[in-house]
């Protein structure tokens, strides 16, 4: 039987390991899922919402085991590890609150003798397929809001991180979900577009690569089916005149190492105004040589190995690069004992003397590395922040709120940060432009991908 196996990045060790699922089995959990959704569409919201809050608890209550099994399998410093259960219950209980309002009927104005309204109803089956890289957070960004809508989930997660998945339908199960409504699969890639070429789901939610969200949209062409894609990024940060130097510096830095840099939203390129250049320099490289890079089960590692060494040997790639065509590295890489070309255990970088032209301005990193650029005013900040195929997220540093918004209007991107970057809240839609993606999750919003529109036109007899 063919197997999935997690090998950690802690060690190079076979963490743990899963057989793939058969024909029969992804058949079986296909018709579970569809006999179970009527059932669940019709349990009222506020049950729903009872379930949701109380798998959270139980997740909560694992949450030391859990932040474990995060560190082991895709290598997050166990120190940070289990502030994503936090975030996880954070998301979960804002969308199982809003849901009743949010999904409530379309009242129209009154007809005399007609009654009129829309009706927002279930989807049927979502496939949710989610990455390693926030493997709790990306996973029940999709997952709760779908459930509560009222349709059957099935959850394919990473091979670098199945026990998530396997962690979340537990919690679930162990609250009482009915058998069918809440599922995974350990599917290989071949397994899973088959899935949706096949039709045997109605909504696929993928966060990943730019070039996996191509291939759903490829198996599902012809399908019409309801898409949301979570993609790429290259998010920027803009310093302005005006901005609080010391906390953007903290802020800008954070946001670009945390997760050792493997984030969809993390700050990959700053572009700082030529009057605090010198001084966002000077501060920040200090700040990015501070960080502590070794075992992530070592609890006082602050910057952990990324995926695998082949993903940190695409970024000293970049890096490389950029400094054969005249950029300058601030951070010497032979202070880090642990990091060397073949390991995943990859040394911060921040680089300045940048240009566009360089990979490493417009070529996502997904590693620990930022770029920083010069810029005169508002207009060149606005003007290279939006040259970039990515649209997730943007950040702007300024005392001025009203100058922010409107570069923020200016700005392709899905999120305007103003003095904060890398954070989802979740009564904010999560959406990006460009190959960032389509489709959103979170806040009311979310709730009309996992939905869809049904018309109610009654004529009264008289």
């Amino acid at each position: 039987m063919e197997k999935l196996r997690c090998i950690s990045p802690i060690d190079n060790s076979v963490y743990t390991e899963r057989p793939i699922a058969g024909e029969y089995e992804i058949q079986d959990t296909l018709s579970r899922a569809r006999r179970a959704q009527p059932a669940w569409a019709r349990l009222p919201v506020v049950q729903k919402a009872a379930l949701v809050n109380g798998a959270v608890a139980w997740l909560l209550e694992k949450k030391s085991q859990l932040a474990e099994e995060i560190c082991w399998q895709m290598g997050r410093p166990i120190a940070y590890a289990a502030g994503e259960i936090d975030g996880l219950a954070e998301r979960a209980r804002y969308m199982a609150e809003i849901a009743e309002m949010a999904l409530a009927d379309i009242s129209l104005p009154a007809k005399r003798g007609f009654t009129r309204f829309i009706r927002r109803v279930p989807l049927g089956t979502s496939l949710v397929i989610a990455p390693w890289n926030y493997p709790y957070l990306t996973a029940i960004n999709a997952v709760v809001p779908a459930l509560m809508a009222g349709n059957s989930v099935i959850l394919k997660h990473s091979a670098q991180t199945p026990l998530c998945a396997e962690r979340l339908v537990e919690a679930f199960r162990e609250v009482g979900i009915p058998e069918g409504v809440f599922q995974f699969l350990h599917l290989d890639h071949r397994d899973a577009e088959q899935v949706i070429i096949n039709g045997d789901v109605d909504h696929v939610a993928f966060t990943g690569s730019v070039a996996g969200g191509a291939a759903i949209e490829t198996a599902a062409a012809g399908r019409f089916l309801s898409l949301g894609l979570e993609l790429g990024g290259k998010d920027p940060a803009y310093i302005r005149a005006d901005a609080d130097i010391d906390h953007a510096v903290a802020s800008v830095v954070d946001g670009a190492f945390f997760n050792s840099g493997q984030s969809c939203c993390g700050i990959e390129r700053v572009y700082v105004h030529e009057s605090l250049f010198d001084d966002f320099v000077q501060k920040a490289v200090p700040l990015v040589a501070r960080y502590r890079l070794g075992r992530p089960d070592d609890p006082e590692t602050t910057l952990g190995p990324l995926i695998r060494a082949s993903a940190a040997d695409f970024v000293r790639d970049q890096i490389d690069e950029a400094v054969t065509q005249g950029a300058q590295a601030h951070i010497d890489g032979g202070a880090f004992e642990l990091d060397q070309r073949g390991s995943p255990y990859m040394a911060p970088q921040l680089l300045t003397n940048v240009s566009h032209s360089m990979r490493i301005m417009h070529e996502e990193s997904f590693g620990p590395v930022v770029g920083v650029m010069a810029v005169a005013d508002d207009e060149q900040a606005l003007a290279l922040m939006n040259d970039s195929e990515y649209g997730l997220t943007a950040a702007i540093y300024s005392r001025d709120e009203e100058a922010a918004v409107s570069l923020g209007d200016r700005l392709q991107t899905g999120t305007v940060f103003l003095n904060r970057c890398d954070y989802l809240d979740p009564a904010l839609a999560w959406t990006g432009v460009k190959n960032s993606g389509r489709g959103c999750t979170l806040s009311s919003v979310g709730f009309e991908h996992v939905t869809r529109p049904k018309s109610f036109h009654l004529k009264r007899e008289t």
